[in-house]
């Protein structure tokens, strides 16, 4: 049993290891190599590696889908923000979608100015995949655009967008997104979030993007396959039917979108547990996606290895228990108490802890880690919702 606990002790810790820190550096030294190659093809051939701007004249017909449930804090922002976009009103046909809204997002979407502003009210609310599915009915363009009620587009975030589909295997592009928030949201999300942006730029470099912000990409129409009602992470499970059709996924970080964080990590807990029961629920279809080998490699090492890191920490956990006796172990178990102790010392303590720098990340990392372990009973029990709303 000794050796047992043992072999499991170092699995789980070496898997755990693996995905908040050795990833990233086969990560960042696969990205340099690849780096290397294009700057010694690019000296050997002088061709330019970027995606140039479109001219006006080239730019394509574009449909921006906006599903929205009790948005009225942000839809006045996101209409205003419609007219500030460096892109031609006629070229640009915006579809908002509200799914059954019982605040004044009705009304404020009735009095839109905008000409090229459509919108579709839904008499019964059916969740964001059926939003997006009556929307996209309604495209009159092969361009889709995906965002937020709450999601504000750089002016030139959509001209950076669709520069690249001059290339036809592309299929979809994802924008970077920017988060405002509370000093709580800053210290927790936003800390988690510059690190996953590290993440995405370089396997956008290494062309195994994997994922994007539903807030703000672009997909072409024929990628788009209708979403079941009970889908939930649409923004995964859109790009990854791009890549099984065989079209490329990329990332682009100057396509810049910002969005409001949610306030407390609370709010961020319940999106949390909406994510893990959708790529639970997706896990099999996503494995027989063929992909290419590196992308592989970094599905399994940035998306499942995370999913089912709670079920690590709870397995190393045990095991160090049981080897207790040993003095190196019985180390390292008081390490693991006191990284928990650090993160109860965020959730007590949460208004002093934020004077400190990192001082939530604990506690961020660990209810975000319980939030997926919830997520995975609800998946397995069938407890979960179709409809979704706004983390607060």
């Amino acid at each position: 049993m000794t050796i047992f606990f043992q072999f499991l002790f170092w699995a789980c810790l070496f898997l755990i290891i693996y995905a908040y820190l050795l990833y990233p550096v086969v990560l960042f030294a696969a990205w340099v190599g690849s780096q290397i190659r294009r700057d010694l093809g690019y000296l050997a051939g002088r061709q330019e590696r970027r995606s140039r701007p479109l001219p006006a004249a080239e730019l394509p017909a574009l449909t921006m889908l906006v599903p929205a449930y009790n948005e009225e804090a942000h839809l006045l922002d996101k209409l205003a923000n419609l007219s500030e976009l460096d892109y031609p009103a006629d070229k640009l046909q915006v579809i908002f979608i509200s799914d059954a809204s019982t605040d004044n997002t009705n009304q404020i979407l009735s009095g839109a100015q905008q000409s090229n502003v459509e919108v579709i009210f839904l008499p019964e609310r059916g969740g964001k995949p059926s939003a997006l599915n009556q929307g996209v009915l309604r495209a009159r363009h092969e361009l889709l655009i995906f965002s937020d009620a709450a999601t504000l587009f750089a002016p030139d975030a959509l001209r950076t967008l669709v520069r690249h589909f001059s290339d036809p295997e592309v299929g979809a592009v994802c924008g970077a997104l920017q988060f405002r928030g509370s000093k709580e949201s800053q210290q927790t999300e936003g800390v988690y979030w510059g690190y996953e942006s590290m993440l995405r730029l370089m396997e956008s470099r290494l062309g195994a993007t994997l994922t994007a912000s539903g807030a703000i990409f672009a997909l072409r129409r024929c990628c788009y396959a209708a979403l079941a009602a009970d889908t939930v992470i649409e923004d995964f499970v859109i790009p990854m039917n791009a890549r099984r059709l065989g079209y490329r996924v990329l990332y682009d970080p100057e396509a810049v979108a910002t969005e409001f964080a949610a306030a407390s990590v609370s709010g961020e807990f319940r999106r949390r547990v909406r994510l893990a029961i959708g790529s639970f629920r997706n896990l099999a279809s996503f494995l027989r996606i063929p992909l290419p080998t590196f992308t592989r490699v970094a599905f399994l090492s940035h998306k499942v290895l995370r999913w089912m890191v709670p079920f690590l920490l709870i397995g190393v956990l045990l095991s160090n228990a049981f080897l207790y006796a040993n003095g190196f172990y019985r180390a390292a178990l008081i390490g693991q108490l006191l990284f928990y102790f650090w993160a109860a010392l965020g959730f007590l303590f949460r208004e002093p802890m934020q004077k400190i720098r990192y001082g939530l990340v604990g506690y961020f990392l660990l209810l975000m880690n319980v939030a997926f372990l919830v997520g995975f009973f609800r998946f397995v029990f069938g407890k979960h919702q179709a409809t979704w709303e706004r983390a607060h």
